[in-house]
């Protein structure tokens, strides 16, 4: 159990420090403004969630650990739907209702994109 909570905190350590790196590259892209930061950590860790559902359901040597660092840990900090739900508010509070729908509609609809596309090439990898 500790070994558990100890690779699932490495992992979240990890992605936190991951997504702010993205954060700070999308504003030095993009801009303030707009959450691309948040849009971007979204679709991105979509995506990686579907390489490695597919990775890891081929990979029966993958332990439960591994696991568990990479989708809990790594990915639970790094995707941020509970900062999406903040950022749709913060724009529809600033009166920019236009945006916020458009952020609402691309985050959904690019991540399950993404994560589409992850379970694609994996699977093609894997064939």
């Amino acid at each position: 159990m500790i070994a558990t909570i100890g690779v699932i905190a490495l992992g979240g350590a990890c992605g936190a420090v991951a997504r702010h790196g993205v954060n700070v590259l999308s504003v030095q892209i993009f801009g303030h403004g707009f959450p691309w930061g948040t849009l971007c950590v979204n679709i991105l860790g979509s995506f990686m969630m579907g390489l490695l559902v597919v990775k890891f359901s081929h990979m029966a040597q993958v332990s439960s650990e591994i696991r568990m660092l990479c989708m809990t840990g790594f990915l639970g900090a790094f995707t941020t739907f509970s900062t999406f739900s903040l950022d749709v508010v913060t724009l529809y509070e600033r009166g920019d209702i236009v945006q916020a729908g458009g952020y609402v509609l691309a985050s959904v609809v690019l991540s399950i994109m993404g994560l589409f596309l992850g379970l694609m090439i994996m699977r093609g990898l894997s064939a």
